[in-house]
């Protein structure tokens, strides 16, 4: 553990302010050595922690937090801001259950202005605050940092067009480092790449205003003119960004591991009496070798060896093997068509790329765009797969209902970490896409529970299926899987005895849980036989009619309980002859707070001993 004698005194932004300069270059070092040494044993986000230190330094210097405002966009750059605001000394506890988030979180802090967790919403949430101050009189600034990768989302672009006319000290720090979780694609990023290598043009605007305000009388005027106007006029006397067409007033490129220069920049903006874009150039993963050789490997990564930079655990999980599943599909098969949101090797897609690059799209961050472009390559025969995190699919059910499920457009989607992923807490748990599904019409959902499943399944919804169909998996890979166990079925199995009272049905992981928890209710001398679902909509009446023979049937699911398949199961288990006692354990109707996977489901009931706490409780109340 490093010694950190400038950084553990810093307990909040004013000591900041009053650090000698040349002791800012060592706030710096330190800052960058506690990131590597606490994101090592909890795991994190650590290559754009480390690319934006002394960024979030020089704007801890400029600006009066909590006063004036700051929102962090995806909120996974924020580790910084959390050493310099009170937040050292629980440093140690990042991202574990009860300590502090690796997201900002209003809750935990009065520096931290908005709850963040997904991409390109720090515009409008900043946006709304400013407007908000405005309304009541407070005259303070309001920043939003936003990086390249999260300007690739169309939610971004709608904020700027709307913040275009407001002119009360907004400021949008656009954090340029050429990547957002996999290397940036599309046209932004190719935008930014000239104005990054042409700084002159705002040096030229600058001197041109210079000029022309020097004619007596007209000067200023005409430079308010020219500012004003849409024509060509203003064209010829001004090199335009982008942002300028949005109404920002465009700074930079900054280099943004140069403290004064980025104080200086901040200063001016200030200034300006119109919303503010400045453009910083940062390097991910900056101070760290391994970090900055392999950026995307460490934007989020789980424990490693500092020395090293090796994970300390890996395994091929369920996004490796869709991964080789889908380069199978596509060598026998040219209509085979992958599509991801800049995460292409999140989701397992990095060897699809390489080798079939006519067929592979990263259309930036950007889901709902990703699910429609999918239907339209769909609707001309090809057969396009869409890999995306559950808690991002959230973000399309709008065109998954529209695009899609009623035109009975054929798109698959891939959706990884689906179920409890730990640590990431709330923003990140993948907990609402079987509710969210299950309420769409002309929609196939299968969840396997092994890596032969997620095989059957995947080549099911890509050749069998006809409207929209799903493929769900966790992070990580298989677990326990009992020696008696056949191949997994693509509609549903049973495992166990049939000639006992007691059904517990689940579907997924938890299906290894629920092997586990039989075991133990035999050594107890209580039998127990498993309905595993692998089809989860639309559920197999069969399977239904199967578990009507049952006296006391048990529902275990990893994910929301209202709209849930478990619900499904119960009405239409009311429509056969069954008179037993039917019992659902799901997450209840709240968010999943941070902590491991093992902790979540211990807590929610979910793995082996709290099924068979949660069946031998009902048991014996049932007897008394």
């Amino acid at each position: 553990m490093g010694e950190y004698k400038i950084l553990s005194k810093i307990k909040s932004p004013d000591d900041v302010k009053r650090l000698k300069r040349e002791d800012i270059p060592k706030l710096c070092t330190e800052i960058r050595e506690k990131l590597v040494e606490t994101v090592s044993v909890n795991g994190g986000h650590l290559s754009p922690n480390l690319g934006v230190v002394e960024l979030t330094v020089a704007l801890n210097r400029s600006f009066n937090f909590p006063k004036d405002s700051i929102v962090w966009d995806v909120g996974h750059q924020s580790y910084t801001h959390k050493l310099l605001t009170g937040r050292f000394d629980d440093f140690d506890t990042l991202r574990q259950k009860d300590g502090i988030s690796g997201f900002p979180k209003r809750s935990e802090s009065k520096y931290d202005d908005f709850n963040t967790g997904h991409s390109s919403t720090s515009i409008s949430a900043a946006f709304g605050i400013a407007n908000a101050k405005h309304l009541i009189g407070d005259n303070s600034y309001t920043v939003a940092v936003i990086g390249d990768g999260s300007f690739t989302g169309g939610l971004a672009f709608e904020a700027m067009n709307n913040a275009g006319r407001f002119n009360k000290n907004f400021i949008v720090v656009l954090n340029d480092n050429k990547m957002s979780i996999s290397k940036n694609v599309g046209a932004f990023p190719r935008y930014l790449t000239t104005v990054r290598i042409q700084p002159w043009y705002i040096r030229v605007k600058n001197a041109t205003e210079k000029a022309v305000s020097k004619i007596p009388l007209l000067g200023n005027p005409i430079n308010a003119f020219l500012r004003r106007s849409k024509s060509k006029i203003k064209n010829l006397v001004y090199k335009n960004t982008l942002f300028d067409c949005f109404g920002f007033t465009y700074l930079g490129p900054i280099d943004g591991h140069n403290v004064d220069e980025l104080e200086n920049a901040f200063a001016v903006a200030k200034k300006i009496n119109a919303p503010v874009i400045i453009h910083v150039v940062t390097k991910k993963g900056k101070g760290y070798q391994p970090a900055e050789e392999k950026p995307g490997e460490f934007h989020g990564i789980g424990r490693f060896d500092i020395d090293s930079g090796e994970p300390l655990s890996s395994h091929r999980g369920f996004s490796y093997v869709f991964g080789k599943t889908m380069c199978d599909f596509a060598e026998k098969d040219r209509k085979i068509c992958a599509i991801t949101a800049a995460m292409s090797a999140g989701t397992g897609l990095t060897d699809f790329a390489k080798k079939y690059k006519d067929r592979f799209f990263d259309v930036g961050i950007a889901e709902e765009h990703a699910v429609t472009f999918g239907c339209g390559l769909a609707s001309r025969g090809l057969r396009p797969v869409f890999a995306v995190y559950s808690t991002f699919l959230q973000r399309t059910y709008d065109q998954l209902i529209h695009d899609s499920a009623l035109g009975n457009i054929h798109l698959v989607l891939a959706v990884d970490r689906a179920g409890i992923v730990g640590n990431d807490g709330e923003t990140h748990q993948g907990v609402f896409d079987v509710s969210m599904l299950n309420s769409i019409p002309n929609t196939t959902v299968f969840s396997p529970s092994y890596f032969i499943g997620l095989k059957k399944s995947l080549g099911t919804a890509i050749y069998m299926c006809d409207s929209l169909a799903v493929v769900r998996y966790p992070r990580g890979g298989e677990l326990y899987k009992p020696d008696d166990y056949g191949e997994e079925s693509i509609d549903y199995d049973i495992y166990g005895s049939r000639d006992c009272d007691n059904l517990l049905i689940t579907y997924g992981r938890l299906f290894s849980y629920a092997c586990k928890a039989k075991e133990m209710l035999e050594e107890k001398g209580i039998k127990l036989c498993i309905l595993k679902l692998c089809r989860i909509r639309p559920i197999n009446r069969e399977a239904v009619e199967f578990a009507a023979c049952f006296k006391n049937v048990w529902f275990f699911e990893e994910g929301i309980k209202n709209g849930g398949i478990a619900r499904n199961f119960s009405d239409l288990l009311q429509l056969t002859s069954f008179g037993g006692n039917y019992h659902i354990k799901a997450i209840n109707d709240k968010f999943v707070k941070q902590m491991s996977v093992s902790e979540a489901l211990k807590m929610l009931k979910l793995d082996s001993d709290g099924m068979f706490d949660v069946i031998t409780k009902d048991l014996e109340e049932k007897t008394d």
